[in-house]
């Protein structure tokens, strides 16, 4: 039985349907799947720019196959442009709203299934969280990566390339002209950013979880066969439907491992310790932070990828073969018999896949680096956890040693990068950033990529109660928990206090005594920026975010 039937059929639904066909619904769609088409489209951010075109194709698709389509928007925002000012603050928070609307548009209309058209960092999870609460049938089309820019010499240009351009020409290592340059074309299409950053580190993940055809993470936004791939999510949800194949038969906790394992061997973005288990939560999963860590240990990091230092783009992942080719890479490692929206498993959806280009996805017996991407570190600095991109970090960092130069806010940690006010073996801490301190828990991006430009990127670490973008690269160590705003040691920490970091031993350590700490703490006092509207909303409903694995609304 359809769950749209309720405002369809019975003499008492006389004012549902005269509503419905306002709409230009007639008689004949009665009986048809409502199918509604969540998209993130917006004029704002270069990720989603293009997405109405392709709800248009899955609007076409769901008609072929005797749907009736509904296209409805939700909020997108784009974390390069909010990134360095107030604007990151609104970023996370944003995620569980979109989670939130489109459960709203689709429980009050009643619809039967659901495709998801996003692209970016938080909209992608917020609609993937909204799948798995909702349990109807689902599909994801994502948008695609940007392709990469260039000129001259210049090669595989992207959002980092400008960020890093920063630090580059405060060191004079490039011209004026070169920077603007640059910049000018870093970003050359619509997409999410082209490298394996946060968006595509999802998209990647999505596909995984088995939520997306074969090769939806890869294929570039502005490749036409894109929109054809849209037209067969369209075509694909009202069979779904009729199968009655619902998120509940694919998403498990085998689903999520296949997905940590992939995060690992592709060297993923560190937000994906906060987006998976929110996700999972919703299909009354648990994933504890430990897991990542335990996973990264076993999976070898084997994708030379831009995010890392990587010399390839998503083009050149998708030609090398994208998510099926790494899985058939994996095999071993994974889980094959979950089910998947081809309605086939995943192992059947990868049989006749290979790795086309071992420049870009290695094997598993001559990987990059012999662990994982992401490591979590413990201590007397971060008790509950702190999160790192070890792929990312230069050989001569894994054990280091330094002196801490305190910042109370990203701003100040931002001028003091500026200003040359980083030497080699300080260690920049940036402290009251984290979901509540943040409030929402800002990205980096400008102060790690302005460290790497001015080349400090082997020299000097990074600790915070904040987050990364998936761009960073560096030890640069995020989500440290507790966080200050709540009285974390990271909240007594002093300039000049000696910190002493382990990577393979997963250990992050403040060397003061214990007796030092106690007199800290007793004169410490909390710091909380006054905010108003929906941040004041969210940090009331805040829980601690490494107590539950995620940064979640209770």
């Amino acid at each position: 039985m359809l769950r749209s039937n309720t405002i369809k059929l019975g003499i008492e639904r006389s004012h549902h349907r005269a509503l419905l066909r306002a709409l230009g619904i007639d008689s004949s769609d009665l009986g048809k799947p409502f199918i509604g088409i969540a998209c993130s489209y917006t004029d704002l951010v270069p990720g989603h720019m293009h997405l109405d075109r392709l709800a248009e194709a899955v609007k076409e698709g769901v008609r072929e196959a005797g749907g009736v389509p509904f296209v409805f928007n939700t909020i997108a925002i784009c974390d390069g442009i909010a990134m360095g000012h107030i604007g990151m603050r609104f970023s996370l928070p944003s995620r569980d709203w979109i989670a939130d609307t489109v459960e709203l548009m689709v429980e009050a209309h009643r619809l039967d299934g659901l495709v998801a058209v996003a692209s970016c960092d938080k909209i992608l999870p917020g609609m993937l969280m909204a799948i798995a609460r909702l349990d109807i049938p689902s599909i994801v089309v994502t948008g695609g990566p940007m392709l990469s820019g260039s000129f001259s010499d210049r090669t595989h240009l992207g959002i980092a390339s400008a960020a890093e351009a920063v630090g580059l020409y405060k060191r004079a290592i490039i011209s004026e002209e070169e920077y603007r340059m640059i910049e000018e074309y870093s970003c050359p299409t619509c997409g999410s950013c082209n490298g394996l950053f946060t968006a595509n580190t999802m998209a990647c993940l999505t596909e995984t979880l088995g939520l997306a055809l074969p090769y939806t993470a890869t294929i570039p936004a502005v490749y036409s066969r894109r929109i054809a791939l849209a037209r067969e999510a369209g075509r694909r949800i009202v069979e779904l439907v009729r199968e009655d194949l619902k998120p509940s038969t694919i998403l498990s906790w085998k689903s999520f491992y296949n997905a940590i394992v992939v995060d690992m061997a592709l060297g993923g973005s560190t937000n994906t310790v906060l987006h998976l288990p929110a996700i999972a939560r919703e299909c009354g999963i648990d994933i504890p932070l430990e897991i990542f860590d335990q996973v990264s240990r076993r999976v070898p990091h084997i994708c030379n990828l831009i995010g890392l230092g990587g010399r390839y783009d998503m083009l050149d992942f998708h030609i090398a073969g994208g998510i099926p080719a790494l899985l058939s890479e994996l095999k071993d490692l994974l889980y094959l018999d979950v089910m998947t929206v081809t309605g086939k498993t995943l192992g059947e959806n990868i049989r006749e896949a290979k790795v086309l280009d071992r420049r870009v996805i290695h094997s598993i017996d001559s990987p990059i680096h012999p662990e994982g991407g992401i490591a979590i570190l413990r201590g007397t600095l971060a008790p509950d956890g702190a999160v790192l991109k070890t792929a990312g970090v230069p050989t001569n960092m894994m054990m280091f040693k330094g002196y801490a130069k305190v910042c109370d806010s990203e701003e100040e940690a931002l001028r003091l990068v500026m200003n040359g006010g980083l030497k080699e073996y300080d260690i920049l801490l940036v402290r009251y950033e984290g979901p509540i301190g943040g409030p929402g828990m800002p990205e980096m991006l400008q102060i790690t990529a302005t460290i790497t430009g001015m080349g400090l990127n082997d020299k000097v670490g990074l600790i915070t109660d904040g987050r990364f973008s998936g761009a960073t690269r560096g030890l640069c160590i995020g989500h440290v928990s507790p966080e200050a705003a709540v009285g974390g040691p990271i909240a007594l920490v002093k300039d000049g206090d000696v910190i002493s970091i382990d990577v393979k031993s997963r250990r992050l350590e403040l060397e003061v005594s214990k007796n030092e700490l106690d007199t800290r703490r007793a004169g410490w006092k909390p710091k909380y920026k006054p905010f108003k509207g929906v941040l004041s909303r969210y940090v009331k409903l805040l829980k601690s975010y490494m107590d539950t694995s995620v940064s979640q609304l209770s």
